[in-house]
């Protein structure tokens, strides 16, 4: 039989109330973490006798080997949170090496029921058990919890960025539209080490969890972030920051734009796992989006076929859904970029419509605007193009494709400075983006503008050896070498890349790259013409 206790504590001036899972003072609720709030509850419900460490660390952290410091944390703030302190103890006393005793005068309770000795913290949110885990929103978006930071050390006035920097990642990862993102007000419920991601996913019904910890060693500062799929109990993703630890406030945008630049990118790569898993006759519109953006970034002609039947697919689920209108119009950017199907004109205002239809559907998308943005540098209207590109990157600061195309662009248009500064920036959010040799190939570029041929020429071969390469970044290896006075290597490249097109001319690179008249494209037309095209 469960034991009885009493379903509300009465001690000077608190009520510990184990039926709404709250601690209240004088009729108003105090802010206490879930797990000290359990270990309160432990307490006052075995007043009568000391709960041993081994009790204690066997029913708050199921059993988990846990540190003395770790004990001895969550005890001062318990005592904290009800007006004690290690000093006095009036509350709650510590019996050295062996437990601690709730010694507080109980009022005699108001009413009794069954309840579980102690309440785990997926039961946290306002008393009630935890909602049934659809790990997705309602519309189908992949969802995410990010949870307060654990502090390690004395970090003094700096400490308070363990809660600021993850509640800046929240607002960053609020304008991506693909993503459902639980309010701080929820997530921050959950603290501490020992905020398990698996029953947080299953609290919030979030198929991720992204966690953190701060750990300063003197003068230095480690931010180690981890992002967990709830579902399957996966670590998808984890990095670590480091630096000195008078410089944590700098480091905190840096950080926090390129954790929500990996999202962007390890959350799809995930859910395009999870939608791998599951018959196509049960796969939602996010699901076949999310598979299509997997054929749609590997830049063969039936690949981007493929993903547009799956793009046309999420629409036949949503007709309003932006984000497959946009997988369209970028499907037929790469018809008529590649030239896949011999149709360049038709393709390009196919991507044109799609790209305003998607806009229509959603303007605050900064895939949206991304592609209607490349529709207007198609048609080689550059300063139009970047404008748009801007629009991307204000709706959402780390988004890495839309920082690359607006630098590769200004590349063309002749401003190799900004240029470079923007592909750099990209490089850095992004460095695992499925267009990450694109945007080493700009730099090649941007540099042949600069006159830097040597640099122009390693950042050339390293874009064409890079994943996804195709024909246009083997003619920019084969150009940036002829440049540098690497003939036997610009051979190699110009071969690879009239071996995957052999109608491979300037005419077609220059289609694809519609440079302004200016002193770089005359420098690119004379290498070709010297490599013979």
């Amino acid at each position: 039989m469960a034991e009885v206790h009493p379903s509300v504590f009465r001690f000077d001036g608190f009520e510990l109330d184990t039926a709404r899972f709250e601690l209240r003072c004088g009729g108003t609720p105090v802010h206490v973490e879930p797990q000290v709030l359990s270990l309160l509850i432990l307490l006052a419900q075995n007043d009568a006798r000391m709960v041993g460490k081994d009790e204690l660390i066997e029913k708050i952290w199921d059993g988990r080997i846990v540190s003395e410091s770790a004990v001895a944390a969550r005890i001062k703030a318990a005592r904290k949170a009800i007006g004690d302190d290690g000093k006095s103890q009036r509350l709650i006393r510590t019996i050295h090496g062996k437990g601690f005793r709730f010694v507080g005068k109980l009022a005699e309770p108001a009413a009794a029921e069954p309840v579980p000795p102690v309440l785990r913290q997926t039961e946290a949110l306002s008393g009630a058990a935890a909602r049934p885990s659809s790990r997705t929103a309602r519309d189908g978006r992949p969802s995410i919890a990010v949870l307060p930071f654990e502090l390690a050390g004395e970090a003094g006035p700096l400490g308070i960025i363990a809660d600021a920097l993850p509640a800046d990642i929240i607002m960053d990862l609020s304008r991506l539209h693909w993503l459902f993102v639980i309010a701080r007000g929820s997530s921050f419920r959950f603290r501490g080490a020992e905020a398990d991601p698996l029953a947080v996913g299953h609290a919030l019904a979030v198929r991720y969890c992204l966690t953190g910890a701060i750990e300063v060693s003197g003068a230095e500062v480690t931010v180690t972030i981890m992002l967990a799929d709830t579902e399957h109990g996966e670590t998808i993703w984890a990095d670590s920051y480091r630096g000195a630890l008078a410089e944590l406030q700098m480091m905190r945008s840096a950080i926090e734009a390129q954790v929500v630049a990996a999202l962007e990118v390890h959350i799809p790569r995930n859910e395009v796992r999870n939608a791998r898993r599951r018959p196509a006759t049960e796969l939602d519109a996010w699901a076949s989006f999310h598979l299509g953006l997997d054929h749609m970034y590997r830049f063969r002609q039936a690949d981007n076929a493929r993903a547009a039947e799956l793009f046309a697919r999420s629409l036949a689920r949503d007709p309003h859904f932006s984000r497959a209108l946009g997988g369209l119009s970028f499907t037929h950017f790469q018809n008529a970029f590649l030239n896949f199907g011999g149709r360049p004109e038709a393709e390009m205002e196919a991507a044109r419509n799609f790209a305003h239809r998607a806009l229509e559907a959603d303007q605050y998308d900064p895939f949206a605007h991304f592609n209607v943005g490349r529709s207007f540098w198609l048609d080689g209207q550059l300063e139009d193009s970047i404008a748009w590109f801007d629009r991307a990157t204000s709706l959402s600061p780390s988004y890495a494709q839309g920082i690359y195309n607006r630098g590769l662009v200004s590349t063309m248009a002749g401003k190799p400075k900004e240029a470079d500064a923007d592909l750099t920036l990209a490089l850095e959010l992004s460095p695992l983006d499925p267009l990450a040799y694109a945007m080493v190939a700009s730099r090649a570029m941007a540099h042949v503008q600069l006159g830097d041929y040597e640099t122009a020429a390693e950042l050339g071969s390293r874009a064409a050896r890079m994943p996804g390469a195709h024909k246009h970044i083997a003619l920019i290896a084969a150009f940036t070498a002829h440049l540098a006075g690497n003939a036997g290597e610009a051979r190699l490249w110009l071969a690879k890349g009239t071996a995957a097109d052999p109608g491979l001319k300037a005419e077609t690179f220059f289609h694809a790259f519609p440079f302004a008249r200016n002193s770089a494209r005359e420098v690119i037309e004379k290498s070709l013409a010297d490599l013979g095209l």
